[in-house]
């Protein structure tokens, strides 16, 4: 099992999972994060300190499609480790249905 960051997190890209990942691997896009699969080791602390309940274990259903963007975009999106600001406008997209499509962005982030 690994965790993987869902639509949930595009447009808000709040942080607070970043701090506490004590092995370091989220990856920062443009408009979210990503794990890297192969480097959680399931520890779970990240996913209650999302405020956009984005983050999941990959054993829930229909989560492939998530697993996969995870993956591909942790392989050259930067390294993240410290919380930062989020977007002003984050409060404005939490909870919207459809983010993948409207917004998604595949360029990278600035990363630490």
């Amino acid at each position: 099992m690994t965790y993987v960051v869902t639509e949930a997190c595009i447009k808000c890209k709040y942080t607070d999972c970043v701090e506490v990942c004590p092995v370091d691997c989220f990856y920062e896009g443009e408009n979210m994060l990503v794990i890297h699969p192969d480097e959680c080791i399931d520890c779970g602390v990240c996913e209650p300190e999302c405020p956009a309940d984005a983050i999941k274990p990959d054993t829930e259903p229909g989560l492939e499609k998530w697993l996969q963007v995870n993956a591909d975009y942790a392989k050259s999106w930067p390294n993240i480790t410290q919380k930062k600001e989020s977007p002003p406008d984050a409060k404005e997209f939490d909870g919207q249905e459809g983010k993948f499509e409207k917004y998604f962005s595949p360029n990278p982030g600035s990363g630490d």
